[in-house]
């Protein structure tokens, strides 16, 4: 009987939360909640999952002081080990690491897997000023892809203060947007490609990546970056990532106006009419083109635009074609136990 395991939980433990906010929260804007082992437990049972693989959330273990989070990090992966062995039927673990300290990530990386017994890694999405996928942590992926590590990636607020600047908490706009910018750094540096046993689990549905998945193929089919006989099309990377739903919906909106945005859309190579796509309903490729249009307003403008523009060409998505191939019916990572493989 297969299990639900989620993989995106974190603990909190409270040398951790003292840790992450001396230095003015570093958590962006908004103070985490005091954890405890009993409230975790509590959840799994009333959301009736099986196994959590819990990890510290963002800001990571590194403010700073290499040594300091070296240190820090040592304490949380032990932490979480020590759940994980009193607690083996609930929980898992995902290890920090210490980056942008390479040498003592690897050396965090090898404690924590091969004496620790974690069941894969918890990187940032950015540590340093440097996103993943950047080539100052190419030792750090030779070794995931040695291992055909787990990966959990996790959003942390960007080292660009520009992105600071309207003063909202990074978590609303800044951690999705985020780890689109790590998925599109690991995909054009050729990290992704360079690393296939690696298995790569993003937060919150890849950010942004669903709604731009359109626009990285515009970009392949223009091949305007070096490494493409190499990395192959994101639209096939894609379907070997694993996205988890945590904070990744909510209910529909479908005041869609239908758009064809040429001439740029000479270059999408993959497009579909509306009426073709074998993934959507009547009603919803109704909503799609005209009829929730219609129905919300501009009747007349939006009818004589139909006329002169016979169908929409609308791009299949990667997300849509990955969750035709590779939909999961559980948890992506279900196991028949709570080590990951």
């Amino acid at each position: 009987m297969s299990r639900t395991i989620d993989l995106h939980q974190h603990v909190i433990p409270d040398f951790y939360w003292q840790a992450s906010n001396e230095d003015g929260n570093a958590a962006g804007g908004i103070n985490p909640p005091r954890w405890s082992l009993d409230s975790a437990i509590a959840y799994l049972d009333a959301a009736e999952i099986d196994v959590a693989v819990p990890s510290i959330s963002t800001p990571g273990v590194h403010f700073g002081d290499d040594a300091a989070a070296r240190t820090l990090a040592r304490r949380v992966n032990e932490y979480l080990a020590e759940i994980r062995r009193d607690r083996s039927d609930r929980f898992g673990g995902f290890a920090a690491l210490p980056l942008p300290d390479v040498e003592g990530s690897l050396e965090a990386l090898a404690y924590a897997l091969d004496v620790l017994n974690l069941d894969g890694v918890s990187l940032m999405t950015n540590a340093g000023g440097s996103y993943l996928g950047d080539t100052r942590f190419d030792p750090i992926f030779a070794e995931l892809q040695r291992r055909a590590a787990l990966v959990f990636v996790h959003p942390t607020a960007s080292p660009d203060p520009i992105a600071h600047s309207l003063g909202l908490p990074d978590a609303l706009l800044d951690y999705p947007v985020d780890t689109s910018r790590a998925i599109a750094k690991l995909h054009y540096s050729n990290t992704f490609a360079r690393t296939p046993d690696v298995k790569y689990v993003f937060s919150h549905a890849g950010g942004t990546v669903p709604y731009l998945a359109s626009r990285f193929g515009i970009v392949d089919a223009m091949d305007v970056i070096a490494g493409a006989d190499e990395r192959g099309s994101f639209a096939d990377t894609a379907t070997r990532l694993y996205w988890d739903t945590a904070s990744a919906f909510s209910d529909p909106v479908l005041r869609l106006l239908r758009s064809g945005d040429r001439p740029a859309e000479r270059r999408v190579r993959d497009r579909l009419p509306v009426s073709a796509r074998r993934d959507l309903d009547r009603r919803a490729a109704d909503a799609a083109t005209h009829g929730r249009a219609l129905r919300r307003g501009a009747r007349g403008r939006a009818r004589r635009h139909r006329v002169a523009v016979d169908y929409s060409a609308v791009t299949v998505s990667a997300a849509a074609r990955c969750a035709e191939r590779s939909r999961p019916a559980r948890s992506s990572a279900a196991a028949p136990s709570s080590r990951i493989a």
